[in-house]
């Protein structure tokens, strides 16, 4: 049975950072930690190649690995107005899936095993975490490790007061003609019809001038059908004024959006990380910029000989203006469509943008809740702290 001191399961986005920052810190160090990825071996378990999209500034450490960048971004209104803006001091961008796992698998090299398998169950120990899994053969087969670190999605997810489901389905799309600005995304579109209880915005993601990440998403209770999907993506592209679309390969997926609690400490041994150790930011979505601040602090934990216990990469004050606004949202408080146009056009969209990575200093936030609705946010806000005050006298 093969031991070590690390051991990553899964090979999405916070697991292929880890591996990576484990593999810089092997690089230099005199008595290198040894380590292992497992994940599936390739088949129905093997996640879908996908692209990940955040914001931070320019000369960041994924840039010679970019599929595009945008330092102009546009938000469009219910109305069609649209309004563009410099995503200053920041840059969107794009990263697909399979280039960052090519430059990790090849760049980690001797540093970090690389392991096929299925795992099948964690055991916490006193010095040691077992790992057990499947072969791609059928084989049983496990190891043990100092500390053990869990990417793979929670099932079930932890209880929260709210819940919503951010689901989407894209399309990379080529045009026979000049048909988009590749200066230039569309961060957030809101004339695609808006459902009873959910909210619905497209975004426009150009690669060059005839291609583009087209995508429709929802904010809602529950995930559409594949079919429900490709209807809403050929309105949202008649909506655009394509012509002549040619659908190159799609992509699809789920994000939770909830005010539950995500605990990162699963054990003596065993940690959560990703969207399961609370790296997916509850009122976006968004988890790449998360993954990537914790997969760091652990790196720094595991460099300085300390226990590496993830962070919850979010602040709690954050976590508890994402809860008020997905509560408000699920409440029908607000137009979800029109809060979202107002914060973002209201605003200089360098400050909504590091609100929304948690950069943001305090004054800055109180003047972004001053553009919201005050009377519907104020009585969210009212219900969040009675609901909270209620749930800790009730232990």
């Amino acid at each position: 049975m093969a031991d070590y001191d690390v051991a990553i399961i899964g090979g999405g986005a916070s697991g292929l950072t880890l591996t990576h920052g484990l593999g810089v810190i092997n690089d230099r160090r005199g008595r290198p930690l040894s380590a292992v990825l497992v994940e599936p071996p390739p088949g129905p378990l093997t996640p879908p190649p996908r692209t990940w999209c955040f914001w931070e500034p320019d000369g960041g450490p994924w840039d010679g690995l970019l599929a595009a960048r945008w330092e102009n971004l546009a938000v469009v209104g219910p109305d069609g107005a649209e309004h563009r803006s410099s995503a200053a001091p920041y840059v969107y961008k794009m990263l697909r899936s399979a280039d960052l796992e090519e430059h990790v698998r090849s760049s980690a090299g001797k540093a970090v095993d690389q392991l096929g398998m299925t795992v099948t169950g964690v055991e916490d120990g006193a010095d040691r975490a077992l790992v057990r899994g499947v072969l791609p053969g059928g084989g049983e087969a496990s190891l043990t490790a100092r500390w053990v670190f869990d990417s793979r999605p929670p099932d079930p997810l932890p209880r929260g007061r709210t819940r919503l489901l951010q689901h989407f389905r894209g399309w990379f799309v080529r045009t026979p003609e000049d048909a988009f600005d590749p200066e230039a995304a569309v961060l957030m579109d809101f004339r695609p019809p808006q459902p009873r209880d959910a909210v619905a915005f497209g975004y426009v993601l150009p690669l060059s001038r005839r291609e583009a990440l087209v995508e429709y998403t929802e904010f809602g209770p529950e995930p559409l059908s594949t079919g429900e999907y490709e209807r809403a993506l050929r309105r949202y592209c008649d909506r655009l004024g394509l012509k002549g679309v040619e659908v190159v390969s799609a992509e699809q997926g789920v994000i939770p959006m909830t005010d539950a609690r995500f605990r990162t400490r699963a054990g003596r041994r065993v940690f959560r990380i990703g969207t399961a150790g609370g790296a997916t930011r509850p009122s976006t979505g968004y988890t790449f910029s998360g993954a990537q601040r914790q997969a760091a602090a652990v790196v720094r934990a595991l460099d300085r000989g300390r226990v590496p216990v993830p962070p919850v990469p979010h602040r709690r004050r954050h976590l508890a203006m994402d809860a008020v606004m997905l509560r408000a949202l699920d409440t029908g408080r607000i137009d979800g469509a029109r809060f979202l146009t107002r914060l973002l056009t209201a605003n200089r969209l360098g400050d909504v943008l590091a609100f929304l990575d948690g950069a943001s200093a305090p004054h800055r936030e109180l003047a972004l809740g001053m553009s919201t609705p005050v009377a519907a946010m104020s009585a969210t806000v009212a219900d969040h702290v009675w609901h909270s005050l209620r749930t800790r006298l009730s232990r």
